[in-house]
C-alpha cells in the first residue's frame, strides 16, 4: 500500500490494552497517534525490542493523547531511532514527561544494573531498552499545543485536543483528513463526577472512531470510601504496613483525596502515610500548576486554603536513603509507591521484604494487565519473583475497583452519546479481547453503530 492511500495500522492497544500506536497515512504523509511501551506478558515486551513496522525518519508527527508509559513510553525509542520531528502534546502531558520518561529510562538502566551485578538476566550483558539520554532526547521533540486550539501538521493533518478526564493533561484527539474526512481518538476516556479532574468532554463528530475498550464489559462499583475505611482500618488492627501499588500521575493523588476526607470525617484513623517516590512528588506538584483541569469540588477545596496533597500526614521520599529508613518502620503505617501493576520501581523492594508478613496488606487500585505482578497478586499468586528470587506471599490481598481511572461501559456509552451522527466505522483498541468484545456487542445492539475490534497490525483503508 502505497503512503498514497489514506489508512490506519494498529501497531498496539489492538487485542492488549498496552502499546498505544497507530499510524495514520494520508496524502503521502504519516503520523503516529501515541507511542506507548509494551507491557505486561513477556510476548508483548518482547515487542519493545523489535524495529518499528515503519521507518522512523519518515514520520511527519506524533501526537500524543496522555504522559502513561503505555501511550508515551517508546518515545525514547523513536529519537533514537531517528526520528527529529515535533512530538506534540498538551502542556499539563510536557510536564509530566519530563518527570515520567526519565524516570522509565532510569529504572530500565537499573534493572539492567542490577541483572549484570547479580547475574540473574539470560543475556550477558544485560542492556536497558533505552537509555537517560534518549529519554532526554525525546523530551527536547515535545511540542506542546492547548485544548481546543487546532494545529496542523505538515499542512496535511489538522489536530484539535479536548479534555479527556483520565489523568493531567489528557486529551481526546480529533484528527482532520484531506477532503474533510475525521479520525477521533479516545485515547483513555476518564470518569464522569471523580475528584480533582473535570469530566470527559463530548466529541461532536468522527468519520473513524478509535475508542477504548479497557472496561468495556464491566461496571465499576463505587467502593471507594466504603473499601478503604474497611481496608485501612483492619489493617490498622493488624499493626503491619500497608502497601499500594500506585501509578505516580492521578491514582496517587485521588487516593491522598480520599484519605485527607475519611481523615477528617473520623472514618480512618490518622495513620502516617509515606509517597515513596520521587515523581509521586514532582507530579503533585505539576497538579498544583494546572488548577485549569480542576473540577469544581477540587477547585473549591483549593480555593478554600484545603490542598487534599498535602495532608499533615504524608511524608514524600525523595532519596534512597529515605526509602531504605521505611524497611525500619514498625506498627500501622501506610506507604503508597510505584508502580501501579508492580512491574518495577520502588514498590517491588517493599513488597520482597514485607509480603512474608502476614500482618501486611497490599491494597490494589487500579487495573492489573496480565502477566504483570499485580495480576499475580490479584490472582491469588502464593509467590512473587522479583530480583532472582521467589517471595512467598502471605500478606492480605486487597483491591479498589472504583478508583479506576477508565471510563466503564456505561461511561463510555454516555461519552458516544456526545456524538451528532454515528461514526462511518468505530474500532475498538486498548482492551483485552473479552472486554473489546463485550463493549462491540453493547454497542451495536444499543446504537446500531458499525463497529470491529482492531487487531495487531491490521491496516485499514479510510475511505474517502
Amino acid at each position: 500500500m502505497t503512503t498514497d492511500t489514506a489508512s490506519i495500522q494498529f501497531l498496539g492497544a489492538a487485542g492488549t490494552v498496552t502499546g498505544s500506536m497507530h499510524l495514520v497515512t494520508a496524502g503521502g504523509r504519516q503520523i503516529l497517534l501515541d507511542c506507548g511501551l509494551f507491557q505486561g506478558l513477556k510476548d508483548l515486551r518482547l515487542r519493545n525490542w523489535r524495529d518499528f513496522p515503519f521507518d522512523p525518519k519518515r514520520l511527519d508527527g506524533v501526537v500524543i493523547s496522555h504522559a502513561h508509559i503505555d501511550h508515551t513510553g517508546s518515545l525514547p525509542l523513536l529519537a533514537r531511532r531517528g526520528y527529529r520531528g515535533p512530538i506534540y502534546c498538551t502542556p499539563a502531558t510536557a510536564e509530566l514527561l519530563g518527570v515520567l520518561l526519565p524516570d522509565a529510562a532510569h529504572l530500565q538502566e537499573e534493572e539492567a544494573e542490577r541483572a549484570n551485578r547479580k547475574g540473574y538476566s539470560k543475556h550477558v550483558p544485560a542492556l536497558p531498552l533505552y537509555t537517560t539520554d534518549d529519554a532526554n532526547a525525546a523530551l527536547a521533540q515535545l511540542q506542546p499545543r492547548s485544548f481546543h486550539e487546532p494545529f496542523v501538521i505538515a499542512g496535511t493533518f489538522t489536530i484539535r485536543y479536548r479534555l479527556a478526564g483520565h489523568i493531567l493533561g489528557s486529551a481526546t484527539i480529533e484528527a482532520g483528513l484531506p477532503g474533510g474526512s475525521l479520525i477521533g481518538f479516545s485515547g483513555d476516556l476518564g470518569r464522569y463526577d471523580r475528584p480533582i479532574l473535570l469530566d470527559p468532554e463530548p466529541v461532536p463528530a468522527a468519520d473513524v472512531l478509535l475508542l477504548e475498550s479497557t472496561y468495556g464489559d464491566r461496571r465499576h462499583v463505587d467502593d471507594v470510601p466504603e473499601t478503604l475505611t474497611r481496608v485501612v482500618g483492619e489493617a490498622a488492627q493488624r499493626g503491619g504496613a500497608l502497601l499500594v501499588p500506585a501509578f505516580v500521575v492521578d491514582r496517587t493523588q485521588e487516593l491522598l483525596w480520599y484519605l485527607q476526607q475519611l481523615e477528617q470525617a473520623g472514618k480512618i484513623p490518622v495513620l502516617p502515610v509515606y509517597v515513596d517516590s520521587p515523581s509521586a512528588t514532582e507530579v503533585s506538584q505539576i497538579y498544583r500548576r494546572h488548577p485549569d483541569e480542576f473540577d469544581p469540588e477540587m477547585a473549591a477545596e483549593v480555593g478554600a486554603g484545603n490542598d487534599p496533597l498535602r495532608m499533615k500526614s504524608v511524608t514524600y521520599c525523595r532519596t534512597q536513603e529515605e526509602s531504605r529508613r521505611l524497611n525500619d518502620l514498625h506498627g500501622p503505617v501506610i506507604i503508597i509507591s510505584a508502580s501501579g501493576m508492580a512491574t518495577g520501581g520502588r514498590i517491588l523492594h517493599h513488597l520482597s521484604q514485607r509480603l512474608p508478613d502476614p500482618k501486611t496488606t497490599v491494597m490494589l487500585v487500579g487495573y492489573q494487565s496480565a502477566g504483570t505482578r499485580g495480576r499475580a497478586l490479584q490472582d491469588g499468586a502464593k509467590t512473587l519473583r522479583m530480583f532472582g528470587q521467589d517471595v512467598p506471599v502471605r500478606a492480605r490481598v486487597e483491591q479498589i475497583h472504583g478508583l479506576s481511572a477508565h471510563a466503564d461501559q456505561d461511561e463510555i456509552l454516555r461519552w458516544l452519546g456526545g456524538f451528532t451522527r454515528p461514526p462511518r466505522q468505530t474500532w475498538l483498541v486498548h482492551g483485552e479481547p473479552e472486554g473489546a468484545r463485550a463493549l462491540a456487542d453493547t454497542i451495536r445492539a444499543r446504537l446500531q453503530w458499525s463497529v470491529e475490534v482492531a487487531a495487531m497490525e491490521q491496516r485499514v483503508p479510510l475511505a474517502g
